[in-house]
């Protein structure tokens, strides 16, 4: 994690922190809306180039920093907003103001932000259901579709620039009309965009499929539970 002063790096002196440390791995922040929006915002720049750059007033460093980001967090201060079974006791502003430590720029380059919710008791006692595929079965989809986007393209969906996603992430007219009406009802920005398609071209080649369907956009829209979430304030 980072360390107490909230820094990629400390001192005068350059020197790797957490982000290069996790480089070609991964960085996992517990209680993302705990940190300073500031300390939130140093992770922009290499999660968009995969490097980062620090500048001392008399030295700068360029350190390599492409790693996977994991984060987890509660939708509100109370942990209910959204919750069914109990009640959220955070006003709306508490809730943005909350959830406001995650800067849209930031949010923009998460591509799946999913919603996790209680288990019930049963779930809890009867544990995992019997048609749950195996670690085995989800590793053997992953290679395959890794394999897939290596002979169409040379290489994987999340390495694909703006300019590569028009050709490789061809959308029917039924499946860019879902994707318009998501972009104007969330306002999603430019980048949202082109990483929701690499999202959709990830879904369909997970199924083996040729083309990205209606069914895919919808699902891949259906990660994107921030903005839902910030949609459903007063």
């Amino acid at each position: 994690m980072f360390s107490k002063s909230d820094r990629i790096v400390s001192g005068s002196q350059p020197k790797p922190g957490e982000i290069s440390l996790a480089h070609k791995g991964v960085l996992f922040l517990d209680e993302l809306t705990e940190f300073s929006r500031q300390v939130l915002d140093n992770l922009r720049e290499p999660l968009e180039t995969g490097k980062v750059t620090i500048s001392r007033a008399a030295h700068q460093a360029e350190y390599p920093a492409d790693f996977l980001l994991l984060a987890a967090t509660n939708p509100c201060p109370c942990g209910h907003f959204g919750n069914r079974k109990q009640h959220c006791r955070c006003t709306p502003d508490q809730i943005r103001r909350y959830l406001g430590k995650v800067s849209g720029p930031l949010l923009d380059r998460i591509d799946m932000q999913v919603e996790v919710p209680l288990l019930s008791q049963d779930e809890l006692l009867q544990g995992n259901p019997a048609n749950t595929p195996s670690s085995a079965d989800i590793r053997q989809r992953v290679e395959l579709a890794q394999t897939l986007q290596h002979q169409r393209q040379g290489k994987l969906n999340g390495q694909l620039q703006a300019s590569e996603v028009d050709d490789y992430c061809v959308l029917s007219n039924t499946a860019k009309d879902l994707l318009t009406q998501a972009l104007e009802r969330f306002n999603l920005s430019a980048r949202s965009y082109h990483r929701i398609l690499k999202v959709c071209r990830t879904i369909a080649d997970l199924e083996q499929s040729p083309s990205i369907e209606q069914k895919h956009i919808s699902e891949a829209l259906n990660y994107r539970k921030m903005e839902r979430y910030l949609s459903q304030l007063p």
